[in-house]
Parts: structure tokens; C-alpha cells; sequence
């Protein structure tokens, strides 16, 4: 399967944040690619990643970083594609609010769409569903996803009316 998601992360300790992103691509059967790509200790392996991923086939990159968290604007700034990024609570970082705000306090002109911290399951349903806006095969999957949500959240309504909320706690 080609891969039309790139996913990224500043160092191999964020793997299982953005593990989850790639769990979630999996599930919905679109490809997707996950390297190790460092703003800070491999500038040139960024620039080329965010220079070559078009050509690849890659149509949206999901990429997390923890601290300082520059890899999400700088690979935004290298590449015209839309690039989430998931802010990671990582050993350097100050409660994450560090990496969170290196994401989302972005310049006018290089955007980069922000989940919450250590969000890499909804990165990756963001990436979908931007992926899923032009390939129909993807959108359906994500109503179907979209849909057992509201299923789950009416099961459970109907549990607490039924049972009433002493009796589900007891659980």
C-alpha cells in the first residue's frame, strides 16, 4: 500500500506516542510511512523528508515532538502539504506546555494543525479524515469510524438510564 501519510517524530522516545497515530491509519487500511526525523540533530534529513514527501505520494504528515518541539513548524516551513503536530510530554520538556505552545503559536503563513498533548491517536484520525476529503474509499471508512462513535456514546446513555448510574459504577 503506498503511503499517503508520512509520519514523523524528533527521536525514537516518542515512538509510542506516535505509534498510535500509525495503529489508527492501520485499522483504516491507509498507508503511511514513520521515520525519525530531528529538527535539531539532523537539519538536512528534515529538509529533504519535507522537500521529497510530495513526490513521494505522501499528502499529510503527522509530526510529534517533545521540548522545544520545532520539527512540526520547520518541516511546515519546508513543504506547502498540511502537517499536524503532536506536541509529546517528553523528559526535557516543562509539563508539555513547552511543546504545545512551540506548535501552536505558529507564524501567519505556516500553519500547523495541533492536537493535544501526546495526541497521536487523533493525529492520526485527522490525518484521515484529511485524506479521506479526496479519496472516497478513506471517507467512507471514516463515517463508518465517525458513526461507531455515536453508537458507543448511545450505548452507554442507554446503560446509565436502564440500569441508573449506582449500578454501573458498581462494575
Amino acid at each position: 500500500m503506498k503511503p499517503s501519510v508520512g509520519i514523523i517524530m524528533g527521536s525514537q522516545s516518542d515512538l509510542p506516542i506516535m505509534a498510535e497515530a500509525a495503529q489508527f491509519l492501520e485499522e483504516l487500511g491507509v498507508g503511511y510511512e514513520l521515520t525519525v526525523v530531528s529538527a535539531h540533530r539532523t537539519p538536512q534529513r528534515m529538509i529533504d523528508y519535507a522537500g521529497s514527501a510530495r513526490e513521494r505520494g505522501i499528502k499529510v504528515i503527522v509530526a510529534g515532538a517533545g521540548g522545544a518541539a520545532h520539527l512540526p513548524g520547520m518541516v511546515a516551513s519546508l513543504t506547502s502539504l498540511p502537517v499536524i503536530g503532536v506536541p509529546i510530554l517528553s523528559s526535557n520538556s516543562i509539563d508539555g506546555w513547552d511543546s504545545i505552545l512551540s506548535i501552536l503559536q505558529m507564524p501567519s503563513g505556516i500553519p500547523v494543525a495541533t492536537v493535544a498533548l501526546n495526541g497521536g491517536k487523533n493525529a492520526g484520525i485527522l490525518a484521515a479524515s484529511m485524506v479521506g476529503a479526496f479519496d472516497q474509499e478513506v471517507g467512507k471508512k471514516m463515517d463508518e469510524f465517525k458513526s461507531s462513535l455515536r453508537e458507543k456514546v448511545e450505548k452507554s446513555a442507554s446503560q446509565i438510564e436502564e440500569k441508573g448510574w449506582k449500578e454501573i459504577l458498581k462494575k
